[in-house]
């Protein structure tokens, strides 16, 4: 098929040009150079190509359409509006302020019809190559001769800025690799930043990179005026079943205004003047703001109609998938509505005293090899560390193009490769996309690497789930450049984000249990690399509430409150001060956050008031001063050497936190005074 241009085509551009600058001008903010230049190729693809309901912006099998220079949001609300999702008039005149459904950034969860929340660049194409292979995934799993159920396309829309930022050049090569047919992403070459000409320090051939990633290259000279060379292009793209493709779109930035082609219109409102002949210019009346001609909104109609009934054909479909595959069909509508299989956790391992010791990087391998057979939404992956994070159980298949001999599309396990950025922006596309809970691996200072992924997880409510190995001084050998130190107070610092270090084999269990139940939650579970005892005490049950007591005594001097592989050093310690004539309890807390929404009368009978309380932790002491009275851990990096020399030269022993216990018990008798909880305050946040 080849172009038809449309007589409201014209009208159409216009109106999303003149309607992006009329929303950054009422606010006094915003970005209107890239939706102003953007504006044909959003109209072609959107009017053309795009497949989505507006009346239901969660139909399974819409294509995934992903605004990584988010940015240029005003365009993609103007969109919204025009077809008719729920964002109003009003909506688009409350951009950029406070408690609108129009941020400054596309937020996911907030605005209807945004698949991801973007901004930060980079991330939004990291999405969209993960959308691309939960498609492809979900395609091979559940289409059958007949059935072409999962068939969407992911379209990305990118700038400069994205293709500059690393996690963009990760996912883009890890999508080479996969052969992601199903990913079209179009480059708006318009050569500005924030800088002014890309020329200060963006020349490489962005074409070549991409050629060398194994992606088709296409490219549409003439993006201002060229609506059939966008449409052919976009049409080669979907046929090209083998490769992803990037189209360089060549745009002039803020196209129509006085300053278009320079970097004045890309993040500042025009003036009033320049609107008004901007409108001129495209024959609406110039005084007249937020102006849309009839003919628009009627040819947006259009395109939502054929949604709707792409929708109705597609549930006609199901159904009568349902008669033919009863056993797929209510595994993949189970999957997609969100719900766990009944009975799942009963296969979580649960442990004695007297079970060996094992690190826990070996205990999470246990509960994935557990687990896995009864939830096929289960799709992880490591950073190329598979044989230290034990991410990969036995039978499990790679997901790999069928062509290299490797793996199947069908396969659920991703090999990222030395990418941990962009695998956290893939699992957060992966989440995005629904029926898939991914988890992914790399040693927990290198979950530092892709903060910027898991932050959105966070802010997005995806339930990723990070398996983040060789938690602390106990990795040993590799010295202070691999011993993480302050990653974890990082990371437990973000909201809506639950790190997780366990101290046994229990406690691993009741991380996985709490983190797949968790649906708008993202977790982190830091494991150690060196053996752990199994405590007595633990339970699943206890732990799944992020903090409990493992060691209790009645009118006790001392309570040790630690997490992860310092739980039993702390019980250790406790005993030694038995000895020597003092009660001391010990509070194991695995996840701060969870702990945090227990009630406050559970919370305060963990950590209760009438002695002091010491935290012990192989890591950075900040933070702790919410839980206790005085803290115990690293001040500075760590060491290279074998992990028990290691533990010895920071005094993290059970003989040396006996002392230390000592040293507070004494200082607090001799202080005098009532010992408040430390959790009780005029007020929490």
């Amino acid at each position: 098929m080849s172009f038809v241009s449309s007589p409201s085509d014209a009208a159409a551009i216009a109106t999303i040009r003149t309607l992006a600058v009329d929303v950054v001008g009422k606010a006094n903010s915003g970005h209107p150079g890239a939706p102003m230049g953007m504006a044909p190729v959003a109209h072609v693809l959107f009017s053309r190509f795009v497949n989505a309901n507006p009346k239901n912006s969660k139909w399974f099998n819409r294509d995934r359409f992903v605004l990584s220079n988010g940015h240029a949001c005003a365009l993609q609300y103007v969109l919204l509006h025009l077809l008719g999702y729920k964002l109003s008039m009003d909506d688009l005149k409350a951009f950029r302020q406070l408690d609108s459904l129009t941020p400054g950034h596309p937020e996911a969860g907030h605005t209807d019809g945004i698949e991801v929340t973007t901004g930060p660049l980079g991330q939004g194409f990291g999405n969209g190559v993960g959308l691309a292979i939960a498609q492809a995934h979900l395609a091979a799993v559940y289409n059958k001769d007949g059935f072409d159920l999962i068939n969407n396309f992911t379209y990305v829309f990118c700038g400069d800025g994205c293709l500059m930022e690393g996690v963009a050049s990760e996912a883009a090569s890890l999508a080479g690799h996969l052969q992601l047919g199903n990913l079209i992403v179009i480059y708006d070459d318009n050569h500005i930043s924030i800088d002014g000409d890309t020329a200060v320090a963006f020349t490489e051939n962005v074409e070549q990179r991409f050629l060398s990633y194994n992606w088709q290259v296409l490219h549409v000279d003439d993006g201002d005026n060229d609506l059939g060379g966008i449409y052919s292009a976009i049409a080669e793209a979907r046929r090209e079943t083998t490769k992803p493709t990037i189209i360089r779109l060549r745009t002039t930035i803020g196209f129509g205004s006085k300053q278009q082609g320079t970097h004045g219109v890309h993040g500042s409102p025009l003036k009033a003047d320049d609107i008004q002949a901007l409108k001129s210019k495209f024959n609406f009346p110039p005084d007249q703001k937020f102006y849309v001609p009839q003919e628009t909104y009627d040819a947006y109609a259009e395109v939502a109609k054929r949604g709707a009934a792409l929708e109705a054909q597609w549930n006609d479909l199901f159904a009568a998938y349902a008669k033919q595959y009863p056993t797929e069909h209510a595994e993949l509508t189970r999957r997609i509505a969100g719900e766990l299989p009944e009975g799942w956790e009963k296969t979580l391992p649960v442990y004695k005293p007297s079970d060996a010791a094992q690190a826990s990087r070996k205990l999470s391998e246990i509960v994935l090899t557990s687990i896995i057979p009864g939830l096929p939404e289960l799709v992880g992956g490591s950073a190329d560390l598979t044989g230290s994070n034990l991410t990969k159980v036995k039978g499990s298949v790679d997901f790999q193009p069928p062509s290299t001999g490797l793996g199947t599309y069908a396969g659920t396990y991703i090999r990222y490769g030395v990418r941990e950025h962009g695998m956290g922006a893939i699992a957060n596309g992966l989440s995005a996309y629904g029926a898939i809970i991914p988890f992914v691996a790399t040693f927990l200072n290198f979950v530092s690497y892709a903060a910027g992924a898991v932050r959105l997880s966070a802010l997005s409510s995806h339930q990723v789930i990070w398996v983040a190995t060789h938690d602390s001084i106990g990795l040993g050998e590799d010295g202070p450049t691999h011993q993480p130190i302050e990653t974890a107070i990082h990371l437990r610092a973000i909201p809506n984000l639950a790190f997780w270090r366990p101290a046994d084999g229990n406690e691993t269990s009741a991380a996985y249990y709490v983190a797949l139940k968790s649906k708008k939650t993202p977790s982190v579970l830091s494991l150690s690399r060196q053996n752990l005892p199994n405590l007595e005490g633990s339970t699943i049950e206890k732990a799944a509430k992020g903090g409990y007591v493992v060691h209790e005594v009645e009118g006790e001097d001392l309570t040790i409150v630690s997490s992860g592989s310092e739980v039993a050093i702390a019980i250790e310690a406790a005993s030694k001060l038995k000895d020597e004539g003092l009660k001391v309890r010990v509070v194991s807390l695995p996840c701060w956050l969870v702990f945090d929404q227990q009630p406050e009368e559970y919370r305060l009978s963990v950590l209760r008031s009438g002695a002091p309380i010491l935290s012990l932790e192989a890591l950075s002491t900040a933070g702790w001063q919410k839980y206790s009275h005085e803290q115990y851990g690293l001040a500075a990096w760590g060491a290279s050497g074998p992990y028990q020399k290691v533990y010895e030269k920071f005094g993290i022993t059970g003989s040396n936190i006996a002392s230390v216990g000592k040293k507070v018990v004494e200082f607090y008798k001799k202080r005098g005074g009532e010992i408040v909880s430390p959790l009780v305050k005029a007020f929490v946040l």
